[in-house]
């Protein structure tokens, strides 16, 4: 007996075995069969979904769940355009705070709404012996009061109390890190936020480490959320490779760095795991961070490194010789160079031809970098509302030469390069089906063309958020499509993405998201 047959809808499977079906049959978390197969079963519940569509639930493969969660409960002064109206949000924060010494965190900061970056000066205005913390809406940098800089070495670069990368890292290091009940709280809100939009399984994009990282016990607190049923989906962890320290490994193992207890990629089970090791080469297009060949439009820099490309490869090789999947952060055009060095460099000491490493973001790629991406096998995992959002301010600091390379589709399926679809919440709007909308439109949200020639259809949209998600996260056996022994992970929507006008696929309604063959709203 079932435990449940989903009737009377249209499954877009994504198996081009069996791409479209009516019925779907459940048993014990798993899809037991299609159609013939299952509807004459008997069943303990059929549900009528009432000639829904009905997709493989939605992958995101880098996302970052503690900070959205977070995010979602700290003060914001996104919006704000002005100076005045900005203190004034940080004000009445530390009006909510018991003592001076106190640290205050602001999220939402973005210069741009601004026209410049706040100072410290301006905030030491309204602090009232507090430190203050506004984190960049890119992650890449922070602005702090005149309080934190006080504390921070002599040597720690900053413009006005503006801090990026590695300086905004030390700033983070000055504070307690979570506690691990806070996270886990924060980590459920996170998750649940994902089911809304259909999303059934992430990539969390760097645990533990210096810029992103929220503890050094960070995977606990999730091991935490887990156990107090406060994780709904499917999460993958990447580790930060600034946690890999020397090991005096047997030399037959090859292994100059790790992490402990040789713990790598793989470790865990279907709702839990260890995923890649997150490197990171540079910083981002919004804090005008991401590296670059050649300078931004109207500015007088070309973004920066993390660090010395000889570390950022010795990182990279070591990660690939302890047997690390890799997902390298590489945003500009030059630091897409320093990472696919380094992964070449890497195969080559040893090769790993089913590693599947990433190239995260791949905000500018050249032409001629397309070619070796698809030589060295790695995948480019995306994030197209970073264009739908702020496609008109990227394509204006890019210029008209650059702009199209930016956060390629077509291109990169040409040239057989996996196309993988995520979102980097909460840097950028989550959904998945805007996401889509975008990469075949290639529309921002002002109606403006960002690249046209990099449209893809809806049909190679889906998949990058369905199959190719699951084989850049090893999850190919089990999730991705809609096929007999797979998850029962599955998303409805009010209406078929491939049917609508393209304009209106990101409207569409997702009416119910099931994991493991539970829906996220039970039915009474």
């Amino acid at each position: 007996m079932l435990c449940t047959r989903l009737t009377n809808a249209r499954f877009l499977t994504m198996d081009p075995d069996h791409p479209v079906a009516h019925d779907l049959g459940i048993w014990q978390g798993r899809i037991a069969g299609l159609d013939e197969a299952v509807t004459s079963l008997p069943a303990r519940e059929v549900v009528d979904l009432q000639g829904a569509t009905v997709l493989p639930g939605f992958i995101d493969a880098h996302v970052h769940l503690a900070w959205t969660g977070f995010k979602q409960n700290t003060p914001s002064i996104a919006g704000r355009t002005r100076v005045e109206d900005v203190l004034a949000v940080v004000a009445e924060a530390v009006a909510r705070t018991r003592a001076p010494g106190e640290w205050v965190s602001i999220v939402g900061y973005d210069q741009r709404a601004l026209g410049r970056h706040l100072t410290a000066a301006e905030l030491d205005r309204v602090s009232d012996g507090r430190r203050l913390y506004l984190l960049h809406d890119s992650g890449h940098g922070c602005v702090v009061n005149t309080a934190v800089l006080d504390l921070l070495p002599a040597d720690i670069p900053h413009e006005n109390g503006f801090l990026a990368e590695q300086a905004m890292g030390a700033a983070r290091a000055l504070r307690l890190p979570h506690a691990q009940e806070d996270l886990a709280e924060a980590i459920g809100r996170a998750a649940r936020t994902c089911l809304t939009e259909g999303v059934t399984a992430c990539a969390e994009a760097g645990i533990g480490g210096t810029l992103f990282g929220h503890s050094p016990v960070e995977l606990g607190a999730y091991q935490l959320a887990r156990d107090k049923d406060l994780l709904p989906l499917r999460v993958q962890l990447m580790v930060s490779a600034d946690r890999l320290r020397p090991v005096a490994a047997h030399e037959a193992d090859g292994i100059p760095r790790a992490l402990d207890l040789g713990l790598r990629t793989g470790f865990g089970d279907d709702r839990l795991s260890v995923g890649a090791l997150k490197v990171y080469t540079d910083g981002g297009m919004m804090a005008r961070t991401a590296a670059l060949t050649s300078p931004y439009e109207g500015l007088d820099h070309a973004g920066q490194l993390q660090d010395d490309p000889a570390v950022l490869t010795d990182l990279v090789v070591d990660g690939h010789l302890a047997g690390w999947q890799l997902a390298v952060h590489a945003i500009g055009d030059r630091a897409a160079d320093i990472a696919l060095d380094a992964i070449e460099l890497a195969q080559r000491i040893r090769p790993r031809p089913e590693a599947r490493h990433r190239i995260e973001h791949a905000g500018l790629i050249r032409p001629d970098q397309l070619p070796r991406m698809a030589r060295l096998g790695v995948s480019a995992v995306v994030q197209p509302n970073f264009l739908r959002c702020f496609g008109d301010d990227y394509a204006s600091i890019m210029g008209e030469q650059r702009a199209p390379w930016m956060y390629r589709g077509r291109a990169f399926l040409d040239h057989g390069i996996p196309l993988v679809g995520s979102s980097d919440r909460p840097v950028a709007d989550g959904s998945p089906l805007r996401a889509v909308q975008f990469m075949a439109e290639r529309a921002s949200t002002s109606g403006q063309f960002i690249g046209p020639d990099e449209a893809v259809t809806v049909d190679q949209a889906l998949h990058a958020y369905t199959v190719a998600g699951a084989r850049a996260c090893h999850w190919e056996d089990r999730l991705g499509s809609l096929t007999p022994g797979k998850h029962a992970d599955l998303v409805v929507l009010a209406d078929d993405p491939r049917s609508v006008d393209i304009s209106r696929i990101g409207a569409i309604e997702v009416v119910e998201t099931y994991v493991d063959g539970r829906p996220s709203r039970p039915r009474a």
